[in-house]
């Protein structure tokens, strides 16, 4: 599997990450165990997940995946198999998304014990925290890399303005930058990361890692009408995209994944893999079936004429 460079983090990934967001959720621990055996046995190594997964479900509190993503590197012997992404300042009971220096401190101490590893390879601010200046959240981040608790650090969810404004804080106080992001981005939903905020990441040289790559699954070609919605527990989330530009985009996923005789959702990710400035979507399973797809997606490779009509679609 081919590795790419994650900015300047001194990490290399394969093409495709697996989203931990499922793992207690919609995927139990066996189910879990086996989708990461199958994951790392492709020759794929890198794993999504967060302090907050899976908060949202009734009776749990957060720290689910990364709980069973630590039971499943103990009892597999995996840790140098795998990097290791978590995120930090969500609302895990405080009340607010806190990327203060007091509280990271104390949340990256939990993850780690939830993970049973000693160092996390990638540390993302999960959201902005307006009522936390740039400077103490990356001084806090300078700390935890002279303890060798995070090998690297990014965040999630900034716009342009925001990451230029951290990067220039770094810049201007000698403290270290923002080496990664995590934007939202798929074939539909484009604009929030297309543009200046996807030049920057060029520009500065910044890894990027997609979230909600199929859209919420809609572009696994799978949810056609509301009649479809049912079918999942993230059916909600995907009733946005019931509409002309969105069956627009199947229609071209279904051409194009017709010719190369692949599924829609396998070509829905390898047009965001082949996209400039990004390095690797995320995308999850909770099936092997749905595994297997996602695997052959990270080297399927588009044509031109291919891009071009996805493109057009999308725009």
């Amino acid at each position: 599997m081919e590795k790419r460079r994650l900015g300047q983090t001194g990490l290399s990934i394969a093409p495709l990450v697996f989203g931990g967001n499922v793992f207690g959720w919609t995927a139990d621990r066996k189910t879990s165990f086996d989708l990461l055996d199958r994951f790392v046995d492709a020759g794929l190594d890198a794993i999504d997940t967060a302090d907050v997964y899976s908060r949202w479900v009734p009776g749990h509190s957060g720290g689910e995946s990364e709980t069973i993503i630590g039971e499943w590197v103990k009892s597999r012997g995996a840790r140098d198999r795998v990097t290791i992404i978590t995120k930090v300042g969500g609302d895990m009971g405080q009340g607010r998304k806190d990327l203060s220096a007091a509280y990271i401190t104390r949340a990256v101490e939990a993850s780690l014990k939830r993970l049973q590893i000693e160092a996390i390879d990638l540390y993302l601010s999960h959201w902005p925290d307006a009522d936390t200046p740039y400077a103490e959240t990356l001084g806090a981040y300078e700390q935890l890399l002279k303890a060798g608790k995070i090998k690297s650090f990014g965040a999630s969810n900034l716009d342009a303005d925001q990451l230029r404004a951290a990067l220039d804080v770094s810049k201007s106080s000698g403290l270290p930058r923002y080496a990664v992001l995590q934007p939202e981005y798929n074939l539909y939903d484009r604009s929030s990361f297309d543009g200046p905020l996807r030049d920057l990441c060029i520009a500065e040289d910044i890894g990027v890692i997609t979230y909600f790559s199929l859209a919420r699954g809609f572009l696994s070609g799978k949810y056609r009408s509301e009649a479809d919605l049912g079918q999942s527990p993230r059916g909600d989330g995907v009733k946005a995209y019931l509409n002309p530009r969105g069956y627009g985009i199947l229609a071209a996923l279904d051409a194009v994944s017709a010719r190369h005789k692949v599924k829609q959702a396998e070509v829905a990710l390898a047009w965001v893999i082949q996209r400039q400035g990004v390095t690797a979507p995320i995308a999850s399973a909770t099936s092997l079936e749905q595994l297997e797809s996602l695997i052959k997606a990270a080297s399927l490779k588009l044509g031109d004429d291919d891009i071009a009509e996805l493109d057009k679609a999308s725009a």
